[in-house]
């Protein structure tokens, strides 16, 4: 019998957090009588991770540990919990315990309601710096502006998904993939609950500056072709511009007899465009990059084990 939710859980040297995270789980769902699996995808831990999951197993039996065979990412270890999922529901879940379970039931009221997604929204980010904060919420209305698909604000990758909804994103063939907007992409009726975002329980966070900018770019280029489109309207813009100025210039000479001087400006226009028509380069070289990536349909992740005790009841 398949068990009533799958909790997704990726993770990238969580050791410190295993254990923890389980009981809270435990302590949440036993109450409410359903069966239930925690899918752990070990995504190339280099610390003691996959030893500890494997421990927690002997005597949790809900623990199903799938042992990738290096660092995939966060998106791909993803999109495996999602593979791999038995549940009638899911719910992706961070290990370092900044994802409360104790909202879990709200969730799974809402879903027995006839949502078949239920977005789990930050009230505030006070965990998070300045810049951090600043820069989510520019990347989120940019990426807003620019794609077809709105992506939902301050929710992250915590949220109830259906069984209908899980099986729309694995027929999404992409190898590039961004999950916050595969999830806003497949659509379907959603609902939102509120919750304050605590501080990591134990390790740091595996996404600094340089990431979360690459992270930017791939949410972007993977849902939007406007920058495409800017860099020629950008162009044209410049070219019209180079036109009118080279009228006012043959003017000026004609008019005026003034001779054609300017050798520093010269230098300033001609460095300008070479960075435009660079900058021109590098958002095509982004997109091409991708469609080089998708071409060699290798596989989004590999599995190394396997481990399971098939048995999904709430004790």
């Amino acid at each position: 019998m398949n068990p009533t939710l799958s909790l997704i859980v990726p993770m990238h040297n969580e050791a410190g957090n295993i254990e923890l995270l389980y009981e809270r789980l435990h302590r949440v769902l036993s109450p409410m009588q359903i069966t239930w699996e925690m899918l752990c995808i070990n995504d190339g831990s280099t610390d003691n991770t996959l030893d500890e999951l494997l421990k927690a197993q002997l005597h949790h039996s809900q623990i199903i540990v799938i042992d990738l065979t290096r660092n995939f990412g966060k998106e791909a270890a993803l999109s495996a919990g999602i593979d791999f999922a038995k549940g009638e529901a899911a719910i992706p879940i961070d290990a370092d315990l900044q994802d409360p379970p104790e909202i879990i039931p709200q969730m799974i009221d809402l879903w027995h309601k006839g949502f078949d997604v239920v977005l789990a929204k930050r009230k505030t980010r006070d965990g998070d710096s300045f810049v951090k904060r600043n820069t989510a919420h520019w990347f989120y209305t940019i990426i807003n502006q620019l794609s077809e698909v709105d992506i939902p604000q301050d929710t992250g990758d915590f949220r109830l998904i259906s069984r209908p909804v899980l099986n729309a994103l694995k027929q999404l063939p992409e190898r590039r993939r961004f999950m916050k907007g595969l999830f806003a992409w497949v659509g379907f009726k959603t609902a939102e609950i509120e919750y304050e975002r605590p501080e990591r329980h134990t390790g740091q966070t595996k996404f600094n500056y340089w990431k979360l900018w690459n992270f930017a770019l791939e949410g972007i280029t993977s849902f939007s072709d406007a920058p495409l489109k800017i860099a020629s309207y950008f162009g044209i813009l410049v070219s019209l511009l180079s036109f009118l100025y080279a009228i006012k210039i043959v003017a000026d000479t004609l008019l005026y007899g003034n001779p054609v001087k300017g050798y520093p400006s010269l230098i300033v226009a001609i460095l300008f465009f070479s960075g435009v028509q660079l900058i021109a380069l590098g958002v095509i070289g982004e997109y091409l990059g991708r469609i080089y990536s998708e071409s060699k349909q290798r596989p989004i992740y590999l599995v190394r084990n396997i481990w399971q005790t098939n048995n999904h009841d709430n004790t």
